[in-house]
């Protein structure tokens, strides 16, 4: 049976369990809002007490706060930053929109844990949980100042290596396949040849893209709104507090943080974050037509188009023996699916704030949050156990290319546009290739016809067209001045 322990907020008595760390108000927010069973994320919980930390540590410095109960304090942040107190913050994401439950419940659990270590009792009220823990701030200010330092973290620490280790593997396998020829696609009808190696350039080149974009957003998600306290004034903030504060978070993430340059625009709006989920949510877009891609050119294995093979993880039916299905791109499909919803919740979020505050700031945690640990974990396992182990058919390529109508798109610049057509459908009406029909029609020389049809030449130069250097390298000054050669001679590449 529950032993409790019985606690007092400014509405009055709060049975509380015993053994929790928390007090009355973050009770009162597990009574109110039993709606999903979603916890705050463990990032967010980190990015808080991190926080919480540093603005002990610099109440310390100005004799704000007592040197036992600072010191208490500080100790008592780190152990929540590292986890060991995860079990002491039971609200639901879907709570109060300014998170003053979540503010509220890891002020409870610092002042308790500290408490519980100058020799109080939990409950004791030893160490106050607002005039100690919480002070020079307000949810209002210091909870958006979390969510940045949380999104940034996992941006940097997890999100943009994962992308980068995709994108070096999609690189490999472009150097890997230049020299095989395969059928382009559009429309998902046959189009003329382009080789393999430059149709994954194209993919490494999308991530490379995904990770800039990326990028883009670390500025506005450094600065933290931190100061503006209740509603951007900086009521109760000692003079120089938020600016000390930042400083010591930045030094202990060794991340770029600093001040808001307007803390009422970073009080009220969440545009920042906003902006991040889009990043996130093209990324996720790139991601999914990759994966969509990959499990096409792997179809089969004897009845579709089969011109590479995907690695074989695990039985793929509870009734057909034998049949194995492209798990990881349908994972990761699903997850680029979930990001994309994600960002509807979070732009949502975002034009639902209200004069002096956003009332959206746990929802648009959670969902940005998740997006970026899907997308940071979806792509390192897209890259170790799908694109690392990639083949190419080459014979099957080879087949495709030959028995391809479309390769008569060579043909067209010297016997004329409407007579390359002809052939193509004659060819198609009498089941032979385009090449045999030519040489039947005897409209061109052998080695003429050799030349043109060769599906290696319609593909560009040798490493060229597909971005199969490393996709963020810039352009060399040799391929620099042949490009301008051939725009000189109406050659354009």
């Amino acid at each position: 049976m529950t032993a409790f322990r019985t606690e007092q907020d400014t509405m009055g008595e709060v049975r509380v369990p015993a053994d929790a760390y928390y007090g009355a108000q973050t009770q009162r927010a597990v009574e109110n809002f039993p709606v999903s069973g979603l916890r705050m994320p463990r990032r967010l919980l980190r990015a808080l007490a991190l926080l919480k930390k540093a603005c002990a540590e610099e109440n310390l410095a100005r004799k704000a706060i007592p040197d036992d109960v600072g010191a208490a304090i500080v100790r008592a942040a780190r152990e929540a930053a590292e986890g060991a107190l995860d079990d002491h913050f039971p609200v639901d994401v879907f709570q109060t929109g300014s998170a003053t439950s979540t503010n509220m419940n890891m002020n409870e659990v610092l002042a308790n844990r500290a408490a519980e270590l100058l020799g109080a009792p939990r409950g004791a009220k030893r160490v106050h949980p607002n005039d100690h823990v919480n002070r020079g701030q307000s949810s209002n200010d210091i909870m958006p100042s979390a969510l940045h330092v949380a999104a940034l973290e996992a941006i940097e620490r997890d999100l943009l290596p994962a992308l980068e280790a995709l994108r070096r593997a999609l690189q490999e396998k472009a150097n890997a396949f230049d020299g095989i020829v395969k059928v382009g696609r559009t429309h998902l009808a046959d189009a003329v040849p382009i080789r393999l190696g430059q149709e994954f350039g194209g993919y490494a080149q999308q991530i490379a893209n995904a990770i800039a974009r990326v990028q883009g957003v670390r500025g506005r998600l450094a600065e933290l709104a931190l100061g503006g306290t209740a509603v951007g004034t900086g009521l109760n903030a000692e003079p120089g507090f938020p600016e000390a504060v930042i400083a010591r978070v930045a030094q202990a993430t060794a991340l770029p943080f600093r001040p808001a340059p307007n803390r009422f625009e970073a009080l009220a709006a969440r545009d920042a974050a906003v902006e991040a989920s889009g990043a996130l949510k093209t990324a996720a877009v790139g991601l999914m037509k990759i994966a969509n891609d990959i499990r096409w050119l792997g179809s089969g294995p004897r009845c579709g188009l089969g011109e590479i093979r995907i690695p074989d993880l695990q039985p793929g039916s509870s009734i057909m023996p034998g049949k194995v299905n492209p798990v990881m791109c349908e994972m990761l499909m699903m997850a680029g699916a979930q990001v994309i919803g994600n960002d509807a919740a979070i732009a949502v979020g975002g034009l639902s704030g209200n004069f002096e505050l956003n009332v959206m700031i746990p929802v648009i945690a959670h969902n940005l949050l998740q997006s970026i640990d899907l997308l940071a974990r979806g792509a390192t396992l897209f890259a170790e156990r799908c694109v690392k182990g990639l083949e190419a058919d080459a014979a099957r390529c080879r087949e495709l290319v030959e028995r391809s109508l479309m390769s008569v798109t060579a043909l067209a610049p010297v016997i004329g546009y409407d007579r390359a057509a002809a052939i193509a459908k004659e060819a198609y009406r009498k089941g032979k290739t385009v090449r045999e029909v030519a040489r039947e029609k005897r409209l061109l020389p052998e080695a003429a016809l050799r030349r043109l049809l060769d599906p290696r030449r319609m593909t560009g130069e040798p490493g060229g067209g597909g971005g199969v250097a490393p996709a963020i390298a810039k352009r060399s000054a040799k391929g620099a001045r042949r490009a301008g050669r051939d725009r000189r001679r109406g050659n354009p590449r």
